[in-house]
């Protein structure tokens, strides 16, 4: 199968006149715009929508709660239309498949419907972190268990770090969208992400999108910091 990795640079801010700029800055220079907790908390819904209006929006909430819950909250994104949003795999079965049924009752259009994925284990963990919370498999382990539920349940992909991509479509093939953060191109600091890859190597393993945020937002130049990014998967 040919993929074209897509960028997502994640405008984590919780400032509504940076985010404008920078959506304003890049042009062509990425493939769609993350907007999550530190920017919907901090601007709302409105701002969501204005900011993102004409781009490709992942708008990265992490829903996790009782189903019923889930599903209304995905329920009232319809006036916002993103193109991917997320709920954390660790919410089981019945919440996925509701969730994934509210987007279907908000969204009748198919095309017009947000992707919906599920997150794994969260690129900051480690095997360390999970086991401080009770969990004794491996980050690899738990990924793969969590996706399989995930897709069973109904979710169209999978947030996951780029070390579980191949994995992944071992499991489960090229049908799932892999959308993958923890992506650092090379130089640049890890931050608070444990299982990171550059962007040629999380391509080559198969993403269909990977998140960058600090080593385009913090760069001296975030238009060319993006662009670098969007240079390296073309050729990757």
């Amino acid at each position: 199968m040919t993929r074209r990795t897509r960028l997502i640079a994640a405008l984590d801010t919780q400032s509504r006149d940076q985010a404008e700029a920078w959506v304003s800055a890049f042009g062509s220079d990425v493939d769609a715009i993350k907007l999550g907790l530190e920017f919907t908390y901090s601007c709302g819904f409105d701002a969501v929508k204005t900011v993102s209006a004409g781009r490709t929006l992942f708008l990265d909430l992490k829903l996790h709660d009782i189903p019923n819950t889930v599903a209304h909250g995905l329920k009232s994104l319809a006036h916002v239309q993103p193109a991917l949003t997320t709920i954390h795999a660790a919410g089981g079965t019945e919440m996925i498949s509701r969730a994934k049924e509210a987007l279907q009752e908000a969204f009748p259009d198919a095309l017009r419907r947000p992707k919906l994925l599920a997150v794994t284990v969260l690129t900051s963990m480690d095997a360390a972190g999970l086991s401080e919370i009770g969990v004794s498999a491996s980050p690899q382990e738990q990924v793969l268990r969590l996706g399989k539920l995930a897709i069973r349940a109904g979710a169209d992909g999978l947030v996951c770090s780029a070390k579980e991509i191949a994995p992944l479509r071992d499991a489960l093939g090229d049908a799932p969208e892999l959308v993958v953060p923890g992506i650092r191109p090379a130089g640049s600091a890890s931050d608070d992400q444990k299982r990171i890859m550059t962007p040629t190597e999380a391509a080559q393993a198969g993403a269909d999108w990977i998140v960058v945020g600090r080593p385009i937002t913090r760069a001296a130049n975030p238009v060319h910091a993006a662009r670098a990014i969007m240079e390296e998967l073309a050729t990757a």
